[in-house]
């Protein structure tokens, strides 16, 4: 039995082979196929932080995949009054067929798979989004190829995503040059394992010079509401604009993993523009995750 709670987890060609099933996915989705390859399955959503995407995503995948999704918010589960994540996991484990969850906390979240008897998926953390990874690798491969060797130029937050974006170059062998404010970087350990694949940049212009893709992501992200007008501040000349984009190669592709704040973090032109490929990058959730679940239920 397998878990995703980190990139890390898979090796290289399992991640690649996730994502050309993806692919694969995306492309009978289109064509308006279906395969009920796991009928009568059921999949466990435990949400303590709240997404469209993520909640969308998943229940539609299953839903295509031929099984079922609950949805369980911390209103509709005993995690919120008192009961050990080990107990939760062990009782849902003898319920449903995988679950995915999406908290705060990345200690918990390995605590609640190392309990489980069924796959659990990381669907975010305060410190990794792997699902993410996948959703973004496969667009980046759909319009561009293999992105091993290419440059990765972040601009913004060292959140989760970054963190995330580290793991995937250090498996996939790309090159991320992080552009962040002083006191925003990134994870320090996830930063110094994978430093052979990650560095600091000096600027957002040196990040986002001759890039492959240039990705950015929210100056706040849930739970950090209370910092906003700090971090406006902090991030004021992390912007990614035209000026930016026009740093980066020709043909860069601009993503962000949504929702985005028009005028903070990306103009609007950027994300609306013909580089943005972010609303393929945001529906590829649904066939990445397919891919991912259909890997995880085969190999449990």
């Amino acid at each position: 039995m397998r878990h995703l709670i980190s990139e890390l987890d898979l090796t290289a060609d399992e991640f690649r082979s996730i994502i050309k099933r993806g692919s694969e996915f995306r492309q009978q989705w289109q064509n308006g196929i279906h395969e009920a390859l796991f009928p009568r399955h059921t999949l466990g959503m435990i949400f303590e932080k709240s997404s469209t995407r993520t909640r969308v995503s998943f229940e539609a995948g299953m839903a295509q995949l031929g099984g079922h999704a609950i949805y369980l918010s911390p209103n509709d589960t005993h995690l919120g009054r008192g009961e050990p994540l080990e107990d939760t996991a062990r009782v849902l484990s003898q319920m449903v067929d995988i679950i995915m969850v999406r908290t705060f906390s990345h200690t918990a979240l390995e605590r609640f798979s190392e309990a489980s008897t069924v796959p659990v998926i990381n669907a975010l953390t305060d410190l990794l989004h792997p699902c993410q990874m996948l959703a973004d690798m496969q667009t980046y491969f759909e319009h561009r190829g293999d992105i091993a060797g290419k440059k990765v130029a972040w601009v913004g937050d060292g959140n989760n995503v970054c963190n995330s974006f580290i793991n995937t170059a250090s498996l996939l062998g790309f090159h991320l040059h992080i552009a962040c404010p002083e006191g925003y970087e990134p994870n320090a350990d996830v930063l110094n394992r994978g430093k052979a694949n990650a560095v600091i940049a000096e600027s957002p212009e040196a990040a986002c010079n001759d890039a492959d893709l240039v990705v950015t992501d929210v100056w706040a992200s849930m739970g950090q509401e209370q910092e906003s007008k700090d971090r406006k501040s902090a991030f004021e000349n992390y912007c990614v604009n035209a000026e930016l984009m026009g740093s980066a190669k020709d043909d860069a592709l601009f993503m962000h993993c949504l929702p985005a704040h028009r005028g903070e973090e990306v103009e609007g032109d950027v994300i609306d523009g013909a580089q943005s490929v972010v609303w393929e990058e945001a529906g590829n959730r649904l066939h990445a995750q397919k891919a991912l679940m259909e890997f995880l239920l085969k190999s449990a």
